[in-house]
């Protein structure tokens, strides 16, 4: 039975990858600091004899005694309410949290995988985005915590790949939503959902004509696995390449859960992405993976996520 360290797995990404590997037959070591991870995503977890929970925090030395194979570190604020709350944290897990894991990966001769985010495209010149292109990020502003920290955290997963032959693996994902979203996360999903469903006016930031495309999170998981799997070593793309208005996903959401609520404009943020969709043609030709679930089907089960929980 191989090992898996997969730390930030309690948050939504990490607890969801968790599960699926437990299914795959792997034993699953899950790391968080429950800084934004909550222990109620990994809960249904804990009597599989497979998974052992470690409560740490990954910018710290991390002392792991027993064998691992693979080391997925998706540790991390992912949204900007939280990034903007915890700047200096953010960027210290996407470097000494990533020296860290890097180190373990190296001693324990463990494959790696960086999870890292469309984020390091900033707001982009080019649509969709490939692989190939180095973005347009303000590393000064607000966001800089975070799209700066992500591409730290690749140049020195690259330099390990280089200098110590760790086989590593980086997954650039875009934007993902589905159940165990936090309703006060500050993403789009979880904030239009929760608005929708209390009747309350639906906040888009400037005119709602920004873009973003979702991918359903079994998509997402499903494609880490295959990376994770492949002998790939430059960054890869997985995401919905299926573009959307902010406006027109409000207009979804209002139909969806059948709600009352107005459209309310706010200002802007800076440094917001205009435009966000992922080019997946590398994870189509190397991976054979591209999303199958509908936003119509992703959607309605988050709803229902959301109205139960």
């Amino acid at each position: 039975m191989k090992t898996i360290l997969v730390t930030g797995g309690a948050g939504f990404i990490g607890s969801h990858l968790c599960e699926f590997l437990l299914g795959k037959g792997f034993r699953v070591i899950c790391m968080d600091n429950l800084i934004t991870g909550n222990k109620k995503n990994i809960e249904h977890l804990n009597n599989n004899k497979n998974f052992i929970f470690v409560k740490h925090n990954v910018n710290e030395h991390i002392t792991v005694n027993e064998p691992v194979d693979y080391i997925l570190h998706f540790a991390s604020p992912a949204s900007p309410v939280d990034y903007q709350k915890i700047p200096i944290q953010t960027l210290k897990t996407g470097s000494l949290g990533t020296h860290n894991t890097l180190g373990l990966a190296f001693a324990k001769k463990a494959k790696y995988m960086l999870a890292s985010t469309s984020e390091v495209y900033g707001d982009p010149k080019v649509n969709p985005q490939p692989e190939s292109y180095w973005g347009n990020v303000n590393p000064v502003g607000p966001r800089g915590c975070y799209d700066e920290a992500k591409r730290f955290a690749e140049a020195l997963v690259m330099a390990y790949h280089r200098v110590h032959k760790v086989d590593a693996r980086i997954v650039r994902i875009f934007n993902t939503y589905g159940p165990k979203m936090r309703k006060d996360d500050g993403r789009v999903v979880p904030n239009f959902i929760n608005q929708a469903l209390k009747n309350k006016p639906i906040t888009i930031y400037g005119y709602g004509k920004q873009t973003r495309s979702f991918c359903y999170v079994s998509d997402l998981i499903e494609g880490i696995y295959r990376l994770m799997m492949s002998n790939l070593n430059d960054p890869v793309n997985l995401g919905n390449p299926e573009e959307h208005t902010i406006l027109d996903f409000a207009q979804i959401i209002k139909k969806l859960t059948k709600s009352r609520s107005e459209i309310a404009f706010k200002e802007l943020p800076v440094d917001d992405p205009h435009i966000r969709c992922p080019d997946i043609s590398k994870a189509k030709k190397e991976l054979g993976w591209e999303p199958k679930i509908s936003l119509k089907e992703g959607l309605s089960r988050t709803v229902e996520w959301f109205k139960n929980n």
